[in-house]
Formats: structure tokens, sequence, C-alpha cells
């Protein structure tokens, strides 16, 4: 039987979340987190989406808080659900809404939920990240920044 559509103890319903893949140049913003679920793991920039907050800006205020980042969002890349039997209990999962951005300012320091922070070749964001809608969502992000270069 599936899951689908039960609650899991502690929770009434997904929790939404919003991340970039934020470009600079040829190079990807990634962070190494600092909490559960993936603690310890290289993932995007982002985080919870408050009450009352857009998705776009919840993208770029974790940005900011977790890498000290300024970017421009140029598009939406994919609502991804991340479902983490054994993050728990209770379970994980997070509907993330994943955006495309191109860097503006700042260098990357790690805070808030970050214990390290860089940006990277695309080749080795891809080595680093262990979950492949991830690795999926950083290819979608790159062709976005790129296309929107051209533009």
């Amino acid at each position: 039987m599936s899951r689908a559509g039960k609650s899991a103890p502690g929770h009434a319903r997904p929790i939404p979340g919003a991340g970039v893949v934020c470009m600079r140049g040829e190079e990807v913003l990634l962070v190494k987190r600092a909490k559960p679920p993936l603690q310890g793991s290289w993932s995007l920039p982002g985080g919870k989406i408050r009450w009352g907050e857009t998705a776009v800006a919840a993208a770029l205020r974790e940005l900011g808080e977790e890498t000290g980042i300024e970017a421009e969002i140029v598009g939406l890349i994919d609502v991804v659900d991340a479902i983490f039997p054994d993050a728990g209990p209770p379970e994980s999962h997070h509907v993330l809404v994943d955006f495309a951005a191109r860097w503006r300012a700042g260098e990357p320091r790690a805070a808030d939920d970050a214990s390290d922070a860089a940006f990277v070749s695309l080749e080795d964001a891809l080595e680093r990240i262990d979950w492949e809608p991830t690795r999926r969502v950083i290819r979608a992000g790159a062709a976005l920044v790129a296309a929107a270069r051209l533009a």
C-alpha cells in the first residue's frame, strides 16, 4: 500500500522550501549542510518558506543568510519532493521550489544552516552531490542561467 495521502507523526503536511542554483560564470554555489536532514552533505542554498513569504523571496533570503551572496533570480527550475523516511522520527518531507539565479555580489561565507560554502565547477558540484534530484536541478539551473545570458 502506498504511503501517499497519509500524515507522518507530528506533521499535518509537507514543509515548503525554496532553493537556489546560483551561477557565477561557470561555477555553481554549494553549501555543506550543518543540520539534518542530510547533515554534512553538500547541497544547494535554501530553506523553509516563512508564512506570508513568496518562494522567490525565501530563496533569496536563504541564499543571503547561508552564504552572504546576492543574486538575481532568472527562472524557475522545478518543484521537487524530498522525502527522507530515515530522517526522523518524524520522517522528513519537504516540497522544494528550486530557482536558477545569476550571482551579483559577495564572496561565499558559511553561516546560518551551512557549515561551509563555496563556488565550485559544475563538474565538481555534480561529484559532491549525493542526491540525483539535486544533480538534475543543478544541470537544469546551469542551462537556464546560460540561456538567460544569451537572451
